[in-house]
């Protein structure tokens, strides 16, 4: 889930076996262990004034709070993936050549680079294959709606698949704890596993609405550019990239804004419809991870020396 670190709302990631929330300046991730414990870490945003700033402009914040997120996410993540499986005490043992790379290179910049890189291959590869069929379809309105069809099967057949996976399948169940723990903190209500599996799966700050926008953003956007030939318009999709991603964030945050206006909650439902793939209905230990999660951060907002007790780099 995306969120503006100067804004009063909280975000989320999902993680193996449990659950990362976010506010203004700390992150917390909860996950269940191996023996059925709950074991936390904490990372701390670092605040620079040049990105406070950036934040601050639209279009350009979009950008900038999507790479935010991806490096606080990988950082996350390996914190979940080293120690989910592992009985505690053993995580040293335990380190993976997987990790240690990571580590050297620096968790933030690898988590980066693959979402660089994930959006470069989503980005292209439609091109070439729209391109294979320029022969059948040769206009550029029929161009370009071709590679927004392909790019949007491409993203929904990689989704269904990989949900099949009883890894991922479980990643998306507490996706679905994050987003009911959010909905049931933004309703006002307490905080308990029987409130929180009331609330929905689904939130239209989610992350999977910034991706089905971008598919439908970047075809608008690419009818302002030419399609031929093949090198000019591979060109002009990685340089319109940065551009996609930052009108996409503030599409996500419109229909936002707009979700409890009758007349205007519609403009957010093909974003809630995609998460009825990227989330699941959570258990019930599921949901407590979620929510110890999010109430260890807001005992660490109000109480920032209980970080030091955390796992933490």
């Amino acid at each position: 889930m995306l969120a503006l670190s100067n804004s009063p709302v909280y975000g989320g990631q999902a993680q193996l076996e449990g659950v990362m929330f976010g506010g203004k300046e700390h992150t917390i991730t909860a996950i269940r262990r191996n023996d059925d414990s709950i074991d936390y870490y904490h990372y701390k945003k670092v605040q620079k004034p040049i990105l406070q700033k950036l934040k601050k402009i639209p279009l350009i914040r979009g950008v900038v709070a999507l790479i935010e997120s991806a490096g606080l996410g990988s950082r996350h993540m390996q914190f979940s993936g080293d120690r989910y499986d592992i009985t505690p005490g053993e995580e040293e043992e335990n380190t993976t050549e997987g990790s240690k790379l990571q580590m050297m290179l620096g968790v933030a910049v690898v988590g980066i680079l693959s979402f660089l890189f994930g959006k470069f291959a989503f980005t292209l590869i439609p091109v070439f294959i729209a391109d294979f069929f320029s022969s059948w379809i040769e206009s550029k309105t029929g161009q370009i709606l071709l590679e927004s069809g392909i790019k949007l099967l491409l993203l929904l057949t990689y989704l269904y698949f990989i949900s099949l996976t009883p890894i991922i399948k479980r990643v998306f169940q507490y996706h679905g704890a994050e987003h009911k723990v959010i909905n049931c903190y933004e309703a006002g209500m307490e905080i308990t596993v029987k409130n929180v599996q009331a609330q929905s799966r689904l939130h239209y700050r989610c992350g999977s609405s910034f991706m089905l926008f971008t598919v439908f953003v970047g075809m608008f956007l690419y009818f302002f550019v030419p399609t031929d030939p093949l090198w000019l318009r591979l060109l002009d999709r990685i340089l319109l990239i940065p551009v996609v991603l930052g009108v996409s964030f503030e599409v996500l945050q419109a229909t936002n804004a707009c979700r409890n206006i009758p007349v205007l909650r519609f403009l957010g439902y093909p974003g809630l419809w995609l998460q009825l793939l990227t989330t699941r209905e959570p258990k019930d230990d599921q949901v407590e991870v979620a929510i110890a999660s999010f109430n260890m951060l807001l005992q660490v907002e109000q109480q920032p020396e209980i970080a030091a007790t955390l796992n933490h780099d």
